[in-house]
């Protein structure tokens, strides 16, 4: 009987990269689209110097692009908001990089400080806004890429102050 374990035979795993799977080029999951909007939140000297504020409306530039993902910065003056919508067949994932904002939804009404962050799937309806006297800085990621944002009557709840943070 050969006193040999199988990973004694086989050798040192790490040193076998056939064995090992690839690592990914890009996000497949919730977890690493969330984990990619944390990474790029963290790096504020790769956003902060690109955001602009706009009086007439909310400022947005495509950070980033990927397979089959879009990475969206987004500025909010006081008072601005997006209305009632979904964003079609694409999933996304908002992280408020920096100011507040509200999101409203059927389910009621949260207020998300820097660091939060809100998953939703296709045909979630919700409304953001800056509801305060600062302005505010928002991460989006869209997956698939974001093609539309059908508008709703306004269904959502009334605002309320419910704190969620990440």
């Amino acid at each position: 009987m050969n006193s040999d374990s199988d990973l004694q035979i086989a050798g040192d795993l790490l040193e076998v990269q056939h064995l090992l799977q690839p690592a990914r080029q890009h996000p497949a999951t919730v977890a690493e689209f969330a984990g990619l909007a944390r990474t790029l939140a963290a790096d504020r000297a790769q956003w902060a110097p690109l955001v602009r504020y706009d009086a007439t409306s909310r400022w947005y530039h495509r950070l980033r692009t990927g397979p089959g993902y879009e990475v969206w910065l987004l500025s909010w003056v006081p008072g601005q908001g997006t209305g009632s919508h979904d964003h079609g067949r694409s999933s996304g994932l908002l992280t408020v990089l920096a100011g507040e904002l509200t999101e409203r939804s059927g389910s009621g009404s949260r207020t998300l400080v820097p660091g939060t962050q809100r998953v939703f799937a296709p045909g979630y309806v919700h409304e953001v806004a800056n509801d305060t006297i600062e302005p505010a800085v928002s991460l989006h990621i869209y997956y698939p890429g974001l093609t539309e944002m059908p508008m709703h009557a306004a269904q959502c709840a009334p605002a309320a102050e419910n704190a969620v943070s990440a």
